[in-house]
């Protein structure tokens, strides 16, 4: 809402001082006011409308979306339409009302169309100088919340990592112990050492195998499996080959705890958790749902919305502009669903 009320501000100021200079700064040196005021009346909404559509909508809408050649060539169609309507309105009203000596040269003169040009071109230069350095200024921001967001994950991993290497010689003894007098607890405890291996030391980098990310989930679902039993039907479906993709680190654990803590952990009853891993052209798609049983809406509780806040925000920072996230919710069951431009 502030960027807006900033944007509006600016408008208004930039509008109007190009409509004084049109006016009153080019009629200062001949001191015809009446002519060149209405000369401002004219100029305004072609220089408007030209940079209207080059920022907000071909450069903001259009410029990462559509392929170099068809951005430039709809850019050099506007220019050329908005160039032909500048010259029209000069050629065939402003000239013969106001200044008929100017007739004397044609109407495709290339001299007064390069003029007409540079005169349009450098309105849209410094109109969207404001909207350039309000991006420039956005990333920064972006930059500086994702390295401090790191610096106080790695701070907070940093607290964590007790002896790591004692934790998991601890593990594998008490694993080699258990495989003996109880294969079961051996297989859990080896689920619990990757998991704890990916968090301490693969969850650091910026990027890891989508393959590595979902060999993780596994442990834990398999953790989840062993403490709820029959009472959960869990399933992980991955219907393309992913072997190239990568990922964020623990983007996708965030919203499988969600799908336990607030839907299979209330349930007194069989419960259920869908994940669905897939490829739509070049983009990744996620889709995790489970079951609910209290009809309550999780976000206006405030159940569930600290992960999935954060989660929202990891994309903001890693993925701008290239991430959907849908939350739906049902009656019975809640559908997180998640779709990221393959790097």
């Amino acid at each position: 809402m502030q960027q807006k009320k900033i944007s509006l501000l600016f408008n208004v100021v930039f509008w109007l001082l190009y409509f004084l200079y049109e006016w009153l700064g080019l009629a200062a040196l001949s001191g015809n006011y009446g002519s060149y005021f209405i000369n401002a009346c004219l100029a305004l909404p072609v220089s408007f409308a030209v940079s209207y559509i080059t920022i907000h909508v071909l450069v903001k809408r259009y410029y990462d979306s559509w392929p170099a050649w068809k951005f430039w060539l709809i850019q050099v169609l506007v220019t050329l339409v908005f160039l032909l309507v500048r010259r029209c309105i000069n050629y065939y009203f402003f000239y013969p009302h106001f200044f008929p000596f100017a007739l004397g040269l044609p109407f495709f003169s290339f001299g007064k169309l390069i003029v007409e040009l540079v005169n349009v071109y450098l309105i849209v230069g410094f109109y969207s100088l404001f909207y350039f350095v309000q991006h420039w200024y956005k990333q920064r921001q972006q930059v500086i919340d994702l390295i401090q967001q790191k610096t106080t994950a790695e701070l907070e991993l940093l607290k964590l990592q007790v002896q790591p290497h004692f934790i998991f010689n601890t593990l594998n003894n008490i694993y080699s112990t258990a495989l003996k007098t109880s294969p079961e607890s051996a297989r859990l405890i080896a689920h619990l050492s990757s998991f704890l291996h990916y968090n301490l030391y693969d969850a650091k980098q910026n990027f890891v195998p989508l393959a590595g990310e979902l060999a993780y989930i596994k442990s834990y679902l398999e953790l989840q499996r062993n403490r709820y039993g029959a009472k959960a039907d869990i399933a992980v479906n991955v219907y393309d080959d992913i072997s190239e993709v990568t990922i964020a680190p623990l983007l996708l654990l965030p919203l499988i705890e969600n799908a336990f803590k607030h839907g299979i952990a209330d349930s007194t009853g069989p419960s259920w958790l869908r994940a669905d891993i897939s490829k739509q052209g070049t983009k990744l798609l996620v889709k995790i749902e489970n079951s609910v049983e209290k009809q309550a809406n999780l976000m206006q509780t405030g159940k569930g919305g600290l992960g999935l806040a954060n989660v929202r925000r990891r994309l903001e920072l890693i993925y701008p502009g290239r991430h959907e996230f849908k939350v739906l919710e049902e009656p019975h069951s809640y559908l997180v669903i998640l779709k990221l431009e393959m790097l």
